[in-house]
């Protein structure tokens, strides 16, 4: 096996035994600024030398491959010479580099041609858009690797809307090596405006050809955007329905004026079953079961029903769910039952609901109507029976730069609801709630998130009202260093929901790898009957993060200031 060694000086005595035992080491001697990149791409024979012939040609070949490495990087005019040194009767190769002067880029001409020149008054600020992100300005280095892909960029960005046929007509880069120069020219031609026409589908067989048309962003007629079909194969990808979802055009000028989409796709198996565990510091434990069917009636709704057993927390849930119409509006019907027994206070609640929803990239919205039957049984205090219809409007916005991973965006929940005694309440109460996080990116790793919310619940009494339209705080999302939904109301010897409620974290993750993270906190707020009798709460501390294909996995140690209590917080799941 060969060595590389790495010293434009003398060889060291230690080295010079090496190639006593080994006659195949070799000297790199070359300036910092491109020795390592040689090291990276400069590839060594597999085998020992067979000879001093064999060696000979290697070293003949060396100094052209290395020529061609350092063009790629802008060296054209490198010094590469081959000696000899003598140590302890051994003589060693030593490969000489000088690779001369840098060159950098001289005069930059992008060009187009085509449909984008014939209306310059409609096109001419795009046009200057793309010259003006054009990367390589005069007077930086050139590099083969950054020429290749500054093109590829350009290329991209005109066709990514309209131009779905643009391509390079010619590129040149001109290099004077006396000069150290490098002259840049690139024509494109953007070909005609490209309009959407019909959806071709194929691999469709269950379903009806409806359950893709009427989720198309688009209609037929409007201009090629590769965003808008980009965002229409997002969208099919989550329908359950299908495994895998392909939506492109062909760019034929032939069909400018109403090309094809072809949305290609395979379909998922109709019913599925899935198991899972977990662990959480709110609930505990967990263990789950899930069963599926993607078209069920043969109509493609989704029917989805789940046990969940928590230590904390049983829930048992059924629902179906009707398709998206052209409108992004569907259906819901649901209904579950769930047990719980947190900070002694234990309940019982069955649900039932039909939601009209409206969904698209950025926003979520939901109307409906739900009935509440809650058995609600605090420690040391009377066991109540709790009734409540209520209307329900709930409303997200989501803009983020990576919904599993986020760096940059923002995340705001708004959602009202009531109920009347004159409608089979027992309790009138109109419920509020506000919910914004920020997330902002600083430096090239670290994130800095901000979370604030609010509930208020407008009532002459929280009694009659059930749990979920009142406020607990406490534990992971909330307030860390408190125990789950151990901030509210005391009622006996248990911690039942108050009308009002406000919190708030801010948090900073230093990401020391890809992978791992460590992050530093602040979480404060409170929950209890009126603004005035509400104490702000105090929670601080430290935790690791991971980056799991789910999204970030926090171990947390935070440290509650009115008790001076240290807790560990954690929420893992596992899906098989």
């Amino acid at each position: 096996m060969l060595l590389l060694i790495l010293n434009p000086g003398i060889v060291t005595a230690q080295e010079a035994q090496s190639a006593a035992k080994n006659p195949t080491i070799i000297i790199l001697s070359a300036p910092d600024s491109v020795k390592e990149f040689l090291v990276k791409y400069f590839k060594l024979p597999s085998e020992p030398f067979a000879d001093d012939a064999a060696e000979e040609i290697f070293l003949y070949r060396a100094q052209k491959e290395i020529r061609d490495l350092l063009a790629t990087e802008g060296y054209f005019s490198p010094s590469i010479s081959v000696l000899h040194q003598i140590q302890d009767n051994v003589a060693i190769p030593e490969i000489k580099i000088d690779p001369g002067a840098l060159t950098r880029i001289g005069k930059v001409l992008i060009a187009f041609q085509g449909e984008v020149t014939r209306e310059e008054t409609k096109y001419q600020e795009r046009i200057e858009q793309l010259r003006a992100t054009w990367p390589l300005k005069a007077g930086l280095p050139f590099r083969s690797s950054d020429w290749e892909k500054a093109k590829a960029t350009l290329l991209s960005q005109v066709t990514e809307e309209e131009f779905a046929a643009a391509h390079i007509v010619s590129s040149q880069a001109t290099v004077d090596p006396d000069n150290a120069r490098a002259d840049l020219s690139v024509i494109i031609d953007s070909g005609p405006v490209f309009y959407l026409g019909e959806i071709e589908i194929t691999g469709l067989e269950r379903f009806d050809s409806t359950l893709i048309t009427n989720l198309a962003p688009f209609k037929a007629g409007d201009i090629y955007r590769r965003d808008v079909l980009h965002l229409y194969q997002i969208t099919l990808q989550k329908g359950p329905q299908f495994s895998s979802v392909s939506v492109s055009v062909t760019p034929d000028v032939a069909q400018h004026q109403f090309v094809p989409v072809q949305v290609m796709l395979t379909e998922a198996q109709s019913q599925r079953f899935a198991f899972g565990v977990g662990y959480s510091s709110n609930n505990g434990a967990r263990g789950e079961i899930n069963y599926r069917n993607h078209n069920f009636m043969d109509r493609a709704w989704n029917l989805a029903s789940m046990l969940r057993l928590e230590q904390k927390r049983q829930t048992f849930f059924a629902g179906i769910d009707t398709l998206p119409d052209q409108n992004n509006v569907n259906y819901s019907l649901g209904a579950s039952l769930q047990m719980t027994d947190i900070e002694r206070l234990k309940t019982i609640e069955e649900k039932v609901s039909v939601t009209r929803n409206y969904q698209t990239q950025k926003i979520q919205m939901q109307f409906g109507l739900n009935w509440h039957h809650e058995n609600k049984k605090p420690d040391g205090a009377i066991n109540q029976i709790n009734e409540a219809l209520v209307l329900d409007w709930r409303w997200r916005r989501q803009v983020v730069d990576d919904p599993v991973n986020i760096r940059r965006g923002d995340v705001t929940e708004l959602r009202v609801g009531g109920g009347s005694q004159l409608l089979l309440s027992d309790q009138n109460f109109l419920r509020t709630y506000a919910r914004h996080q920020t997330w902002w990116p600083i430096g090239s790793k670290d994130v800095f998130f901000l979370r604030a919310e609010v509930g208020y619940t407008l009532a002459s009494s929280r009694f009659g009202i059930p749990q979920e339209y009142l406020f607990r705080a406490g534990g992971i999302q909330s307030l860390r260093g408190y125990d789950f939904k151990g901030i509210g109301v005391q009622e006996g010897n248990a911690v039942v929901g108050g009308l009002v409620m406000v919190t708030g974290t801010a948090e900073y993750t230093h990401w020391l790898t890809q992978q791992w993270g460590a992050a530093a906190f602040a979480d404060i707020g409170g929950a209890e009957d009126s603004w005035q009798k509400i104490h702000s709460f105090l929670g601080y501390g430290a935790g690791i993060r991971w980056r799991s294909p789910a999204g970030p996995i926090a171990l947390d140690l935070a440290r509650g200031h009115e008790t001076g209590s240290l807790r560990v917080h954690f929420s893992m799941a596992v899906a098989f």
